[in-house]
């Protein structure tokens, strides 16, 4: 019985090699998933922003007025109370306020540029409908490292009720 021994330092860099390269393949992988995530949100806000009703900003950012407030406006560092449902362009819901029974409040100088910008525009008693493209969003890094419904550089549409402004 004779037994072979591996000179592991010399191993060393094969197994090396090996893991980078199954690793460059990975990542080769996930960047073209990103990329047709990023075209077809770039494919989704085109649309989108010819149809009617649809808003444009300068940040491009996209908007629908659903309901007219009344009541006062936010500022950026305003802290607000809000109903809203956010969903991916395919319309699959990630979070709802609405569905936990629940308004949230917050400080939109804590939030993704898209609400801060967009809260920005309502006055309370408002509700619109923000088409918000992935750099006002997460852009590379949103919640659970893109393993979750909301991917790297996808764009977000969320339904606000602006309830009120706690300022």
């Amino acid at each position: 019985n004779e037994k072979t021994y591996i000179d592991v330092d010399a191993m060393r860099p094969y197994v090396m090699a090996f893991f980078k390269a199954k690793s460059d393949s990975v990542n080769n992988i996930k960047l073209k998933e990103y990329e047709k995530i990023a075209k077809d949100g770039l494919a989704f806000l085109e649309e989108n922003k010819s149809k009617e009703g649809v808003q444009v900003t300068e940040s491009g950012l996209q908007y629908v007025v659903l309901t007219e407030g009344t009541g006062k406006t936010p500022t950026a560092t305003s802290s607000v109370t809000v109903h809203y449902q956010g969903t991916t362009p395919e319309g699959t819901i990630f979070d709802s306020s609405i569905n936990r029974g629940k308004p949230a409040t917050f400080g939109l100088n804590q939030v993704i540029k898209g609400w801060t910008e967009g809260l920005q525009l309502m006055k309370e008693g408002a509700k619109y409908r923000f088409f918000i493209p992935q750099q006002l969003a997460y852009g590379s890094n949103p919640p659970q490292n893109g393993e979750g419904p909301i991917k790297k550089f996808m764009p977000l549409v969320f339904e606000v009720e602006l309830i009120s402004v706690n300022d």
